[in-house]
C-alpha cells in the first residue's frame, strides 16, 4: 500500500471515529464522502489549466479518490466548485469537524501522536505534493496555489493552537516546510529539487517483480496460467522481431468475464504494468471506465465522449467495467451502440497503441460480444475468473486486515473463517466476493471503532485488534 493509501485510510477511519462520536455531520452525508469531495476540490483547485493534456492528473484522480473525470468535466469540476474567489480563503467542511473534535476533549491523538485535523491537514500536504509533480511538469501555477491553500489551513489550526498538538510539526526530511506564506519560492525551488531527482516519479517497472505480485494474489490459477501463456507469447514475439523474422498476429483485447470482486479490475492493472515492461503499452496507465463515461443522452454526445476516454487510454489499456449495459437497448432509444460503434472505429484508428479490456458478468459478456461482428471479430480471448472457495476468501480477509494494520483475536478468526466458508457455499447472484469481504471488515472496523472510543488511554493492542463481537456483528 502506497504512503498516500495510507494516510487516506487513516483520515476515514478517524472520520469514522469522529462520527461514532457523535461529532461529525448530521446532514446524512458519510464523513468518508466529505473528506474525498474536500480532496477532489482541493486538486481541482490545484489545476493549471494551461498545462496542456490532463490525462495524467485524470489518472492520479481516479487511483487515490476513484473518481473518473474526462478533461471537460475535470476543468468543468473546478469551475463549478473553485472558482469562487474565495475558495483559497476557506477551511474544508471535513476540517472544520476534525478540529471540532480535537477541541471537544473527547478524541484522543492519532497512532501516530498527531491531533486528527493535523493528521488530515498532513495528507493535504503530501496528496497536493504528489499532484503537482504527477506530470513530471514544474507549474508555478499550481505550486502558489498549494501554497496559499496549506498555509489557509495551517493558520486555521495554529489559531486553534492544535497545529502543534501531539509529536510535533512534520519533519523537514518528509514534507517541504511551508511554514510561513513568503515560502512560495522556496517551496518552488524544492518541489523542483524533488523532480529533478525523480523522488516524485514513477517507480520503476521490473517485470520478475510484477510476475510475481501476479503470482502472489489469493486463488485465480487459471487465470495466471493465461496471463503467464500470454506474456510467453508476447516475450517470443519481441525476439522475432529484433531478429527480423515474421511476427504472428497476436490481438491483445481480452475479454474478463466473471462475478464481481473476482480480481478482473486488480489483474487488469497489473497487466497495464506488465505490458509497459514487455514495450506492448508505451505508457502502461489503466483507464477504468463503465457505460457513465461513455454514454450521454443527446445525439451525438455519446461519440464526443467515448473519444475523449480512449484517447486519455492510448499508448496503455481501457477497461471497460459491465460493457454489457452499452448493448443492452434493444428498442433504438439508447446511445450505447454508439458508443460500441465510435470504441470499435476509434480501436481500428488505433491498433497499435490501444488495448481494450472488457469486462462483466460470465453469459451477459459472451451476449455483448455476440451482439455485434464488429466485437466478435476484435475480441476473441476470454479469461474467466471463477468464485473464491471460503479459504480464499478468508485468506483475502487477512491480507486486508495486514494492510489496514488490523488483525483479529483467536475467536474472531475461527469465527470469520467458518462465516466466510459458509457464504461461499450458500450465497445469491449478488455476492461480491473480495469485494464483499472489505465491505465486511469495514463493518467491523465501524464496530470496534464504537467499542473502543471510549477507553481511556487506548494501548496499541486494542486498536488493532478485532475481536469476535466486532465481527460477529459486522
Amino acid at each position: 500500500m502506497s504512503e498516500i493509501s495510507r494516510e487516506l485510510n487513516d483520515c476515514y477511519m478517524y472520520g469514522d471515529i469522529i462520527s461514532q462520536q457523535g461529532l461529525g455531520p448530521d446532514t446524512g452525508i458519510s464523513m468518508k464522502e466529505m473528506i474525498r469531495f474536500d480532496l477532489l476540490q482541493f486538486l481541482a483547485f490545484l489545476l493549471d489549466e494551461s498545462d496542456g493534456t490532463l490525462s495524467q492528473e485524470i489518472a492520479f484522480i481516479h487511483k487515490h479518490l476513484g473518481e473518473y473525470f474526462t478533461t471537460e468535466k475535470l476543468l468543468g469540476f473546478k469551475g463549478s466548485r473553485t472558482g469562487q474567489s474565495d475558495f483559497s480563503a476557506t477551511v474544508p467542511r471535513s476540517m472544520t469537524y476534525f478540529a471540532g473534535a480535537d477541541l471537544s476533549g473527547k478524541s484522543a491523538y492519532t497512532i501516530k501522536g498527531f491531533s486528527k485535523s493535523r493528521n488530515l491537514y498532513n495528507t493535504y500536504v503530501l496528496l497536493g505534493q504528489e499532484f503537482i509533480a504527477c506530470n513530471s511538469n514544474v507549474s508555478e501555477t499550481e505550486l502558489s496555489r498549494f501554497t496559499a491553500y496549506t498555509s489557509m489551513m495551517e493558520d486555521y489550526l495554529r489559531k486553534l493552537n492544535i497545529f502543534e498538538a501531539g509529536s510535533g510539526p512534520i519533519p523537514k526530511s518528509d514534507r517541504v516546510n511551508i511554514s510561513t506564506k513568503s515560502d512560495s519560492k522556496a517551496l518552488i525551488d524544492a518541489m523542483k529539487g524533488k523532480l529533478n531527482t525523480n523522488e516524485f516519479s514513477d517507480e520503476e517497472l521490473d517485470l520478475e517483480e510484477l510476475l510475481s505480485e501476479l503470482n502472489s494474489l489469493t486463488g485465480l490459477d487459471e487465470v495466471k496460467l493465461e496471463i503467464k501463456a500470454l506474456i510467453n507469447l508476447l516475450k517470443v514475439k519481441k525476439l522475432r522481431q529484433e531478429r527480423g523474422m515474421k511476427l504472428p498476429s497476436t490481438s491483445l483485447h481480452m475479454v474478463f468475464s466473471g462475478n464481481p470482486g473476482t480480481g478482473k479490475t486488480t489483474v487488469a492493472r497489473l497487466l497495464a504494468k506488465i505490458y509497459k515492461c514487455l514495450g506492448v503499452a508505451k505508457t502502461g496507465q489503466l483507464v477504468e471506465v463503465d457505460r457513465s463515461n461513455l454514454v450521454e443522452g443527446f445525439v451525438g454526445q455519446t461519440a464526443i465522449k467515448t473519444r475523449e476516454v480512449v484517447e486519455s487510454a492510448l499508448g496503455g489499456i481501457l477497461f471497460i467495467d459491465e460493457a454489457y449495459t452499452l448493448t443492452a437497448g434493444k428498442d433504438g432509444k439508447d446511445f450505447g451502440q454508439e458508443a460500441v460503434d465510435t470504441l470499435l472505429k476509434l480501436m481500428e484508428d488505433n491498433r497499435d497503441n490501444l488495448i481494450v479490456i472488457v469486462a462483466g458478468y460470465t453469459d451477459l459478456m459472451e451476449e455483448f460480444v455476440n451482439s455485434n461482428p464488429g466485437l466478435k471479430s476484435r475480441f476473441n480471448k476470454f479469461i474467466l475468473f471463477k468464485d473464491y472457495t471460503g479459504s480464499q476468501l478468508f485468506d483475502i480477509f487477512m491480507s486486508m486486515c495486514k494492510k489496514q494494520d488490523y488483525e483479529p483475536d483467536e475467536a474472531g478468526r475461527q469465527y470469520v473463517m467458518e462465516y466466510l466458508e459458509n457464504r461461499a457455499n450458500h450465497h445469491d447472484e449478488n455476492f461480491a466476493n473480495a469485494r464483499e469481504v472489505r465491505n465486511y471488515i469495514e463493518r467491523a472496523i465501524s464496530r470496534q471503532a464504537s467499542r473502543i472510543v471510549e477507553i481511556e488511554n487506548v494501548t496499541d493492542e486494542e486498536l488493532r485488534t478485532l475481536t469476535k463481537d466486532d465481527l460477529a456483528g459486522a
